[in-house]
């Protein structure tokens, strides 16, 4: 996802402007600040509930997947050090197709934070007598509740047309506040309330190995650990890529899946046993729209749940901000390179893509309708920021036969193995999310081809001169790849029909994924066509107004 950091030095300085003065500290806290935000507040909650004490190991193995993700992109990073690289890899290697899919790939997961963070803000508001009509008992939003989410995303844009600048340089504290108040809720809470029986008492994997796997990209664990590209998106400003890059990207996971995994830990250990009695699926107690917080007055610590409160308010709210102005950089870079029409690039005084803002508010709108609660839209974010990752391990597959010379700051050990294997792994976390998500990310997806491939055909119709070129050749396997998940997904056995079931069905989304993978570096573009399309980047030189 882009940085708003990232974006603003680019266009202020140009593509061969970057000052590398940026070391591991700095990339890594990038990073770390993207991975703790509104996911720790309902992560271990959702996760329990879906997979039993066993949500431990879906912990680790979503961690063991984005690690193999992170790594794949730490040497692409490294290649081609540019802001919003995940959806330009892509482009790099099948051109033009490519790049417009995983373009809108990138601006739909990034349109999709915001409305995920005005969720948690109201989740945890339901404390206050007078927020608990916005949602309903099953915490999707009431008729006010919508009306409040409204608002709090109209906020979000305000906030951005007037305050940018100022958002920016509050980042470093906001991380530091976003890793001392989960830590702090460990070990507090951890503290005389922590009940080893808890994780044997009611059967340690309730839900067998279907729960496990469903609490990983349903329950908000992949969506929690999001967040490491951030290192990357900052590779142009690192003084040393090759050394940095992947300390700085592997070592924000580990943060992040340390933290998560011990709240985890502890969310399950100090629960009282009366809580669960009925079997995790019925996890209950007072305050549980708010989970940590109301665990938190539970055991007697009203205090933190005080300090929960506000960090429900703090943290999410940051994060909104900031990725309500990504959004908008999202669409301004896709106007740039000929995707979108030419008004997404256009800035007002304060050089704020204003267009792209207002868009960013309606589509965060309809997210509230067909999703109306927290837990589903990180179903649909979850899927949607790892179908933009995915384009990552094929392009990877394409540069590594395409431009063997290519200068590499950092090089992936056995990076023919994992790319494949990273490519398998990103398809399964998707086909994880369940049929009932899919299908509405691919009516998203239809959407988007309807809207930019409306325009890139009208560009390319009427001789537009910054019209994108379609290699409809070099992403022959693009249309397949997109409609076989979906295919498998509705015939699998996570919210499928069940035709295929449990294990086979991995099995035929990791044979379809290496099929596709190959297919794709069969077919991507020649040396000379990536190397054009390199240079032909346009890297936002003057802000349009």
């Amino acid at each position: 996802m882009v940085s708003v950091e990232q974006t603003s030095l680019e266009e202020t300085r140009g593509p061969t402007g970057l000052r590398r003065d940026v070391g591991l500290i700095g990339l890594m806290w990038a990073s770390v600040g993207s991975i703790i935000g509104s996911g720790w507040l309902y992560g271990a909650e959702k996760a329990v509930t879906a997979a039993g004490p066993a949500a431990i190991i879906s912990w680790v193995i979503g961690t063991v997947a984005i690690v193999l993700l992170a790594l794949v992109h730490a040497e692409l990073g490294g290649m081609f050090p540019v802001a919003g690289g995940t959806a330009r890899y892509p482009h790099y290697a099948f051109g033009g197709l490519a790049g417009l899919s995983f373009g809108w790939f990138s601006w739909l997961q990034a349109a999709t934070v915001a409305p995920i963070e005005v969720e948690a803000m109201i989740g945890y508001a339901g404390h206050w007598k007078w927020a608990q009509g916005l949602q309903h008992p099953d915490q999707t939003l009431t008729g006010p509740g919508i009306v409040t989410a409204v608002l709090l995303m109209a906020v979000f844009v305000a906030v951005n047309f007037f305050g940018v600048r100022a958002l920016a340089h509050t980042n470093s504290a906001a991380t530091w506040w976003k890793i001392a108040v989960p830590l702090g809720a460990i070990f507090v809470i951890a503290i005389g309330n922590f009940h080893p029986a808890n994780f044997t008492s009611e059967g340690f994997a309730p839900f067998g190995a279907k729960g496990v796997l469903t609490a990983i990209s349903g329950s908000g664990i992949i969506f929690a650990l999001l967040g490491f590209e951030q290192a990357i998106q900052l590779a142009g400003e690192s003084r040393n890529p090759k050394r940095d890059l992947p300390r700085a990207t592997l070592g924000s996971v580990a943060i992040g899946a340390v933290i998560y995994i011990l709240l985890q830990v502890v969310f399950i250990g100090a629960l009282p046993h009366s809580t669960f009695a009925k079997g995790w699926a019925h996890l209950d107690f007072p305050g549980i729209s708010g989970p940590w917080a109301g665990l938190a007055t539970l055991v007697g610590l009203g205090w933190l749940a005080v300090v929960l409160y506000a960090d429900a308010i703090v943290s999410p709210g940051g994060t909104g901000l900031i990725y309500t102005t990504a959004t908008s950089r999202v669409s301004y870079g896709l106007a740039k390179n000929g995707y979108a029409p030419k008004i997404f690039a256009r800035t007002d005084s304060r050089g704020v893509p204003w267009f792209g803002l207002i868009i960013s508010f309606v589509t965060g709108v309809v997210c509230f309708l067909p999703f109306p609660s927290w837990q589903e839209l990180v179903g649909f974010i979850t899927s949607a920021s790892v179908l933009m990752y995915a384009g990552a391990p094929l392009a990877y597959g394409v540069f590594a036969d395409k431009l063997p010379n290519h200068e590499r700051p950092y090089r992936l050990p056995a990076g023919k193995a994992i790319a494949p294997l990273s490519f398998v792994v990103a398809n399964l976390i998707i086909y994880w999310s369940g049929w009932d998500i899919l299908w509405r990310l691919g009516v998203a997806v239809v959407l988007g081809y309807l809207l930019l491939g409306g325009y890139a055909w009208w560009a390319n119709a009427t001789n537009q001169p910054d019209a994108p070129r379609m290699d409809f050749k070099a992403a022959q396997w693009l249309p397949v790849y997109l409609l076989g998940i979906g295919l498998i997904s509705a015939q699998g056995s996570f919210g499928g029909t069940g035709n295929i079931g449990l294990w086979w069905d991995m099995l035929v989304i990791a044979g379809f994924s290496l099929v596709i993978y190959y297919w794709a570096r069969a077919t991507a573009s020649q040396p000379e066509a990536i190397e054009r399309s390199i240079e032909e980047v346009v890297v936002t030189d003057a802000p349009a107004h």
